[in-house]
């Protein structure tokens, strides 16, 4: 069935996963309104600690007497703790303490929290790298000095380390941890789905979302696959070049915006998948276009179901040639457990989908199959 599309929908026919757990549903609304089908699974979760004790322990501790320095390392972490110091009614005197310390902040989003809260950074990296904050404060005298480090996610044990190791007091601020993902099963199956190329791109937002992801893929004895996957044929872009350092760790090239964006993120994904996926196909009096599990033709779209899509796929590497059942088993199913005649069906259920244009994919007897395209 051909549906009607346009060019506000670059992404039609193309799979994104998503593994970013805040603010999921602005990214998913973003890939989706330009066509994207959207795999929402977080690969973990956030913990906040807004009512914790550790975190009020630590906050009061600032208040008992002057801090030298605070650092920002997040912005919904800064925003998380000055939320929490007015939930307890002590917004004013953490705001007081901060603005007589010096204030750095770790890229953008720190900074933009820190001025949103009323207060103004002196340092801020522009690579956004901890290790940035780190040695700008060691370059300073730190004997006695009152550091207060607002962590994210985990703590920042070697920060802490190396500013005490200098004679510092270092206060640590818990905001919120990472947690396990809220559904393990789904990010299993989003694994399955890389490794069989189901999916066309992913999107982090963090480097502990691409750890817990790996992680997730080793426990599943697939860690290699997904790797494979990553340095071929699935595109990772991330928000920043710290959120890929893991998959730079395993030379996986990665992409990202200049600026970290949720918006410049989408915008990288728009601009590069398409081109890397398409396929132009001419059969000699159709022009059809293959993108992901789309058939774009004559300003419409045929919708796909991921092993039909992968067959005419696998056939359009070398459109005219023919390739056998065998061959169209290891390409598409990868092992999986299937014969022969689920070939013949997948083939069958595309030629379905295709309507009038079902010609396109030709049995050669004894053979296999190929496109009826001029070779």
């Amino acid at each position: 069935m051909v549906t009607r599309t346009g060019a506000a929908e670059p992404l039609v026919g193309l799979t994104v996963a998503v593994t970013a757990a805040r603010r999921r549903d602005e990214l998913v609304a973003l890939l989706e309104r330009r066509g994207a089908k959207v795999v929402g699974t977080p690969t973990m979760s956030i913990v906040p600690l807004r009512e914790d004790r550790e975190l009020r322990r630590a906050t009061e501790r600032c208040l008992v007497e002057p801090l030298d320095y605070v650092v920002a390392t997040t912005g919904v972490g800064w925003r998380g703790w000055m939320n929490a110091a007015e939930g307890w009614g002590r917004s004013g005197e953490v705001r007081r303490v901060c603005a007589a310390a010096t204030v750095i902040s770790r890229g953008p989003k720190a900074t933009g929290a820190v001025r949103a809260s009323g207060l103004r950074e002196m340092y801020s990296p522009g690579s956004e790298a901890n290790d940035e904050l780190l040695h700008w404060l060691l370059a300073r005298d730190l004997r006695g000095r009152r550091i207060a480090v607002q962590e994210h996610g985990a703590p920042l044990d070697g920060f802490a380390t190396a500013l005490r190791e200098r004679g510092a007091e270092v206060i640590e601020l818990p905001v919120y941890r990472w947690g396990p993902p809220e559904d393990p099963a789904a990010v299993r199956r989003l694994v399955e789905q890389v490794v069989r190329g189901e999916v066309h791109a992913m999107t982090f937002t963090s480097a502990p979302a691409i750890d817990a992801f790996l992680a997730a893929a080793g426990e599943a004895g697939r860690r290699e696959q997904v790797l494979d996957a990553l340095r071929a044929d699935v595109l990772p872009v991330c928000i920043g070049a710290i959120c890929a350092k893991p998959l730079s760790e395993e030379g996986v090239p990665a992409l990202w915006p200049e600026r970290g964006r949720l918006g410049s993120m989408v915008r990288t994904v728009t601009e590069t998948l398409p081109a890397r996926v398409r396929r132009e196909l001419d059969t000699g009096t159709d022009r059809l276009v293959l993108q992901g599990n789309a058939v774009l033709v004559r300003g419409g779209v045929i919708a796909l179901s991921p092993v039909p899509a992968a067959v005419l796929r696998a056939l359009a590497e070398k459109p005219g040639w023919v390739l056998s059942r065998a061959e169209l088993l290891r390409r598409v199913w990868q092992g999986a457990s299937a014969d022969e005649h689920a070939v013949e069906a997948a083939v069958a259920r595309l030629r379905s989908a295709l309507g009038p244009h079902k010609g396109l994919v030709k049995t050669v007897t004894k053979r296999g199959y190929r496109l009826a395209v001029p070779v």
